[in-house]
């Protein structure tokens, strides 16, 4: 079957959330303005997150999954969507439904002139300490980037394959997709999406991760637009 629109979902010990995925996003295909597929992305679990995840590809012919051998992070799960990806256009949602699937719709019925779609959650469900680093994470980005992304961390997002396609990412650079589509002469925009808390499973995120990692990772950006090699091609025969 052909379809538009792939929705990756990275996950790692996400057992306890994956019926409820499984629910609500089969509700949300049903309801696309595009015709949509899940594709599932195993980073490793240690959990019973890969039996349940092939149970549900059983059940529901529009989903599918890739499965690591071992734990590689947030960014390598979403190299690996974006590689086995086959729609013109890409999204990712994470497994904790902390964002609802149905505000792809919003993010889709903007893409058009744009090469990027990135949700800003509105009126945050998480902790004080989990939003005032967010935020002052999200400054020191903007303060390498540029971007003036206010909230690169939302887990719901729309791309174009051509552009996701050519993201050179390495660990720590999910954090830098609207810079690298920018990087790209891409188009990005930003709008509001809902935010709900997390009911089921654990968060991943601690200071070291979320303060101290992307701190670092701002410096591994700035090597990669000194050296990142961008090209239009004219013709082809």
């Amino acid at each position: 079957m052909n379809y538009d629109f792939t929705i990756i979902i990275p996950l790692y010990n996400e057992e306890e959330n994956l019926l409820r995925v499984e629910k609500e996003l089969s509700k949300f295909l049903t309801t696309s303005i595009k015709k949509s597929c899940v594709l599932f992305v195993d980073d490793g679990s240690t959990d019973n997150s890969l039996p349940l995840v092939e149970e549900i590809c059983k059940r529901q012919e529009a989903f599918h999954f890739i499965s690591f051998e071992k734990n590689q992070g947030l960014s390598a799960a979403i190299k690996a969507g974006f590689d086995y990806a086959e729609t013109p256009l890409i999204g990712y949602i994470d497994a904790d439904l902390q964002t609802d699937p149905e505000d792809f719709n919003l993010l889709l019925e903007k893409i058009g002139p744009f090469d990027l779609v990135t949700g800003v959650r509105s009126n945050r469900k998480d902790s004080f300490k989990k939003n005032m680093s967010s935020k002052i994470a999200n400054g020191i980005r903007r303060s390498f980037t540029h971007d003036e992304m206010d909230d690169t961390g939302c887990p719901l997002k729309v791309i174009k394959a051509d552009f996701a396609k050519r993201i050179p990412m390495f660990k720590g650079l999910h954090r830098f997709l609207p810079a690298m589509i920018l990087l790209q002469n891409g188009k990005v925009v930003q709008i509001p999406v809902r935010h709900y808390p997390r009911i089921a499973g654990k968060a991943k995120f601690h200071l070291m991760n979320r303060l101290i990692g992307p701190f670092l990772d701002c410096f591994a950006y700035l090597w990669m637009k000194k050296k990142y090699i961008n090209y239009t091609v004219s013709k082809k025969a």
